[in-house]
């Protein structure tokens, strides 16, 4: 899930994933995913995809490495919104269409779960119930960052700082055997 965490972005107050990074996900060329959307462009309505802007482009180009390559590009990359990417996975088939699809939904879904848990914590009165929101969100936190792993006796500790709150959680897991 790590994986895909790094990898989505906010633009225009969405947070999204662009055609090239969802090609990586799938194992495929950005070519492959875009020819889908153009094959099939009734399921994917406004507020599924957008073309970024010059400008949006030139943003994350700035911002984020693993999209440099983007600055050599003659074509604006797509955005995917989380509603975009379920109807992708309506039209990619294959084994690694399916895994990758459920680990991107279950990032959104973790990422979806992190944010209420984090907006309620200051409207809750109840300590106990503070606590549990808190010890929740660590864990949320922990499975998005280290979902490869399972129980074990080393010890991670995360520390996430959001303005007035910080979540400490600590985790017990090493990598798995394979």
């Amino acid at each position: 899930m790590k994986i895909i965490e790094e990898k989505i972005l906010t633009i225009r107050n969405e947070r999204v994933i662009l055609d090239c990074d969802v090609a990586s996900l799938y194992g495929v060329p950005t070519k492959e995913i875009n020819q889908a959307v153009r094959n099939n462009p009734e399921k994917f309505p406004k507020g599924y995809i957008f073309q970024t802007t010059d400008d949006e482009k030139s943003e994350v180009v700035k911002n984020f490495d693993h999209l440099e390559k983007l600055k050599y590009s003659p074509v604006n990359p797509t955005a995917f919104t989380e509603r975009g990417l379920y109807m992708l996975a309506t039209i990619l088939k294959g084994k690694i269409a399916v895994q990758t699809t459920i680990s991107i939904i279950d990032t959104f879904v973790e990422i979806r779960e992190l944010s209420r848990a984090v907006a309620s914590i200051p409207h809750v009165v109840d300590e106990s119930e503070r606590k549990s929101l808190l010890k929740r969100s660590g864990e949320i936190i922990s499975n998005v960052l280290t979902n490869d792993l399972e129980e074990s006796e080393t010890e991670t500790e995360i520390e996430l700082n959001l303005a007035m709150l910080k979540i400490k959680h600590k985790v017990k897991k090493e990598r798995q055997r394979k």
